[in-house]
């Protein structure tokens, strides 16, 4: 297949791309390598001459066409979006452009492509969102694919109007989509603004690790490849119109997995005195954070055999693993907008 990735030098993206690319798939990974992208993500797949590369915006309607005439893909998988919830509530504006906007130009742009190329049946537009458009849960309960919308921030807001654009293009156009939200992801060539990273780095330098309020909000926690892997399994099988909660099966609290990164840092670089635990604080919570999420996979499981492969405790190891490895990567993110900085004070 040939499939069009758009924020494929992001964090989720470069996964799928990396793993698409070593199926055999060929892949044309467009982004506009925004401050969260990086092509250091996709170097090994760029090696391949079934990768190719496209900057451009996905707001920008007359790039998407030329993309899609260039290229003539037989899927779309978008995954194109500004994605952290700090940022979105200093600077909402640019969440409401990326990923509500552009996702309207996307599916014109795909459905202008599909109608002129005579309604392939093959053809799928896959739109790759969150579980935060669910809202939170209390201390019982998991988000099904049923579960009523009720987001709570001005990221979640914006992905959840992208998936209500999504599902409306299908019902009004009959454009072929497949939906998915995920839990929380984490692995290799994550940003180093979100929390995982943020505890290793932080307490590789010897900082203060922040964790806010008093570390009680629950996530589920699933291995960016094996994220990637659920994503072409739906792309290939999942159900025409059909939305699939793709999830770790692996809750923590904040504070405990901080803990976790914490002891594998004391095991795998030893500080000269005490543990890196000392360096944790807590620090006053964001406006609107959301108590706890937690998936339902039983539809992916039941109709497409999926489960994830890495345990919370497997993946964080390679995780820790990876960064400690992977120097070069991360400090030359270091300087870039926002990076370590407290965001998303305002309320």
């Amino acid at each position: 297949m040939k499939i069009l990735i758009t924020g494929g030098a992001g964090f989720i993206g470069s996964a799928v791309v990396r793993l698409a690319v070593a199926r055999g798939h060929e892949v044309v990974n467009l982004d506009a390598l925004t401050y969260a992208a990086c092509l250091d993500n996709v170097a090994e797949a760029a090696k391949s001459n079934l990768y190719s590369f496209e900057q451009a915006d996905i707001r920008d309607r007359a790039a998407l066409d030329r993309v899609f005439e260039t290229h003539q893909p037989d899927a779309v998988m978008h995954l194109a979006a500004e994605s952290h919830v700090d940022r979105s509530i200093d600077g909402p504006a640019d969440f409401i452009e990326t990923n509500v906007l552009g996702t309207f130009h996307m599916l014109e742009a795909a459905r202008s492509y599909w109608q002129a190329k005579g309604r392939p049946e093959g053809f799928r537009f896959h739109h790759i969102s969150t579980d935060e458009v669910f809202g939170s849960l209390g201390d019982e309960g998991q988000f099904t694919e049923e579960t009523p919308y009720d987001p709570r921030s001005p990221y979640s807001a914006s992905k959840a109007s992208s998936d209500h654009l999504v599902r409306a293009w299908h019902e009004t156009y009959g454009l072929p989509v497949v939906l998915t939200n995920c839990s929380n992801n984490y692995g290799p060539f994550h940003f180093p603004e979100k929390l995982i990273p943020v505890v290793i780095l932080k307490a590789l330098a010897g900082e203060e690790i922040p964790v806010y309020g008093k570390g009680e909000n629950v996530r589920d926690w699933l291995y960016v490849e094996d994220h990637a892997d659920a994503l072409l399994l739906v792309l290939e099988k999942g159900a025409l119109g059909r939305s699939y909660n793709i999830g770790g099966e692996n809750e923590r609290r904040n504070i405990d997995l901080v803990r976790t990164i914490c002891t594998i840092l004391d095991a795998k670089r030893p500080k000269a005195q005490g543990a890196y635990a000392d360096q944790i604080t807590f620090v006053s919570d964001r406006p609107g954070h959301d108590l706890r999420y937690a998936i339902d996979p039983t539809r992916i499981r039941e109709e497409l055999g999926w489960r994830p492969s890495v345990t919370v405790e497997e993946g964080l190891e390679k995780t820790v693993q990876w960064y400690l490895d992977n120097e070069r990567w991360w400090r030359a993110l270091q300087t870039r907008s926002g990076v370590g900085q407290r965001l998303g004070k305002t309320g």
